[in-house]
């Protein structure tokens, strides 16, 4: 059934719990009774339905249950989903985007790098049927942001069905706060997805394990000084990389050259990058002081593709739908900066189309047939990261590589992938289209184990 517009009206008796709809959604939503039971959120509320005369796809609430159920008075559309056992209609669904941000009193909040994209995603979901709010999780239940007249206006706003979490640091992840948060949320059975990051070292395991995919997955170990001999016995080019890292912070790149190593870095700390060369023997004692104690893995460098003497990779999103099936939603080129060996975004590097990346380098027909190919490898990737991951995973950002042989190389894969991205205009995106469905459907889902109360 289509989305049902929930109206405020004006009404002086609060005494008198009612709500008003037409006949004909009394009808459609098999109504047996007109005393029921109204939820939102995580609250509940007996009331008395009146069949009145009013335009066929809407209900009108008293604004007292507007104030009840923490919602600001406007008007909402909503999926209705009525339990006949229970004699309950469920109302929403009300989608709680978790994240970390700055803010004083009296001044808009800045969501960071995803600000925009929760304006995306508060549009297509109004559009959509629910509503949608950004909080803070030491925040949780007492205050949250919704967009209105084109702010994020702070209130005290219902328990969400389903919360999406685009929290920005690990740390924070580790941190107690956030895991009391996430037991509270087991507590009260409310799903988050994508709710961690994830390890490198993590996704590799669970790949590696996948016979199928072992041509497609770099020779990667952990960084030990024993392993950084064999990798550069073995090949002209390695990478180092911190296990929990992203947006190519803190990697190191070795090229082997007459015997000696030239050593690259990212780190953008340092004065400058580390461009030096050594033999062998030396370049551990030359590393690890740089790694700060952290985990770090080690892997074999593969001859990429490149555009125009940059380097380039493929970013394939992929999203589980309304159907929970997994999806590709996006595919994009990312192409480095001149004076960068990694193509993120957050380092300078540029996007473009997968076909206008490989004009260049190969007939169009050749091209489709390799993104083709990008794609179904990005979706069994996903597919594998699913089953083998704890916790419900909705959305995956997947880094492609495709060697000078044309074969296609996966090179990492990202929990919380960029929004930066795609088209940055002001219109719903095939990833946030994708995210709003997977929403409603987690929410949906929770509305049947919900019990009477």
């Amino acid at each position: 059934m289509p989305p049902i517009t929930i109206v405020p009206m004006k009404s002086t008796n609060r005494t008198d719990l009612f709500v008003q709809m037409s006949s004909h959604i009394f009808k459609q939503l098999q109504l047996e009774t007109k005393d029921i039971k109204i939820s939102i959120g995580k609250k509940m509320v007996k009331v008395k339905i009146q069949t009145v005369g009013m335009p066929s796809n809407e209900m009108h609430f008293p604004e007292y249950l507007f104030q009840y159920f923490c919602l600001p008075i406007q008007p909402y559309k909503f999926f209705a989903i009525y339990k006949k056992e229970i004699h309950s209609l469920f109302l929403g669904p009300i989608i709680g985007l978790v994240t970390d941000f700055k803010y004083k009193e009296k001044e808009e909040p800045n969501f960071r790098s995803i600000h925009s994209f929760c304006e995306e995603l508060h549009h297509g979901i109004a559009e959509n049927g629910g509503f949608l709010y950004v909080f803070s999780y030491p925040e949780f239940s007492v205050q949250g942001y919704y967009f209105e007249d084109g702010i994020w206006k702070p209130a005290e706003l219902p328990l969400p069905d389903v919360i999406y979490n685009r929290i920005h640091s690990r740390r924070l992840e580790f941190g107690k706060e956030y895991q009391f948060f996430r037991q509270l949320l087991s507590d009260l059975s409310i799903p988050i997805f994508n709710d961690r990051f994830l390890s490198k070292w993590e996704v590799h395991e669970h790949l590696i394990h996948e016979n199928h995919l072992h041509s497609y997955i770099p020779e990667t170990n952990i960084f030990t000084k024993d392993n950084l001999a064999v990798f550069l016995q073995k090949y002209e080019t390695i990478f180092i990389k911190p296990v929990h890292g992203s947006q190519g912070r803190n990697i190191f790149k070795i090229i082997k050259e007459n015997n000696q190593f030239h050593l690259k870095s990212s780190i953008k700390s340092q004065s400058a990058d580390i461009q030096i060369e050594l033999p062998a023997m030396e370049l551990y004692q030359q590393i690890k002081p740089l790694l700060n104690n952290r985990i770090y893995i080690i892997q074999q460098g593969i001859p990429l593709l490149t555009y125009q003497s940059r380097g380039m990779d493929y970013r394939v999103l992929c999203h589980k739908n309304h159907q929970n099936i997994w999806i590709v939603t996006s595919v994009v080129a990312r192409i480095s900066a001149e004076d960068e060996f990694v193509s993120n975004i957050a380092r300078g590097g540029e996007v473009m189309t997968p076909i206008s990346a490989l004009r260049d380098i190969m007939s169009i027909s050749d091209a489709k047939r390799l993104i083709s190919q990008i794609k179904e490898l990005a979706i069994e990737t996903a597919l594998i990261i699913d089953r083998n991951s704890p916790g419900i995973t909705g959305e995956l950002g997947i880094d492609i590589g495709i060697d000078t042989d044309c074969n296609p190389w996966l090179i990492e894969v990202n929990s919380k992938p960029s929004k930066r991205f795609e088209d940055g205009q002001m219109k719903l995106r095939p990833s946030a289209k994708a995210i709003i469905q997977f929403c409603t459907k987690l929410a949906i889902d929770s509305t049947s184990e919900m019990e009477d109360s």
